[in-house]
């Protein structure tokens, strides 16, 4: 049994796997950061100084009663919240991770049918008395019988 899982996490399907999904939570961390700290601040400033992440609607008032002037002070007085901003920055880094996926994909795409497709030698030829498809190789038509 312990042969037979040493084999299967050997295999390489399993490590790319595993890579990939350390790369993809890189990733991830990376791409948050871009759209927390460079992409939306500029928005938020577009838009009349609004800070996306403090972006919230009281559903239930904490002790102290509002108002709140963040999502962390709302939070830690109790209050019930729904987090809008939050789920805006969420929205934004899934649409960014998607893009860069997507043109990730299509280069590799791109690349490999390029790879894959050599020019095809043609394997037959017209026999030019009685235009009959025969092989390549072939010195006389099995059709007219003439030599080629």
């Amino acid at each position: 049994m312990i042969k037979a899982f040493k084999d299967f996490v050997m295999r390489g399907n399993v490590i790319d796997m595993a890579v990939g999904v350390i790369i993809g939570s890189a990733f991830g961390t990376i791409v948050k950061s871009l759209v927390d700290d460079v992409i939306m601040p500029p928005i938020g400033l577009l838009l009349g100084g609004v800070d996306f992440s403090n972006l919230f609607i009281i559903l239930k008032a904490g002790s102290p009663p509002k108002p709140y002037t963040s999502l962390t002070a709302a939070q830690e007085a109790g209050a019930v919240t729904m987090n809008v901003g939050v789920f805006i920055n969420t929205i934004i880094s899934f649409l960014i991770i998607a893009l860069v996926v997507f043109i990730m994909i299509r280069s590799f795409n791109r690349l490999k049918v390029e790879e894959e497709t050599p020019p095809e030698e043609p394997s037959t030829k017209e026999c030019p008395y009685c235009i009959s498809v025969i092989p390549i190789m072939a010195v006389r038509c099995p059709h007219c019988t003439s030599e080629l």
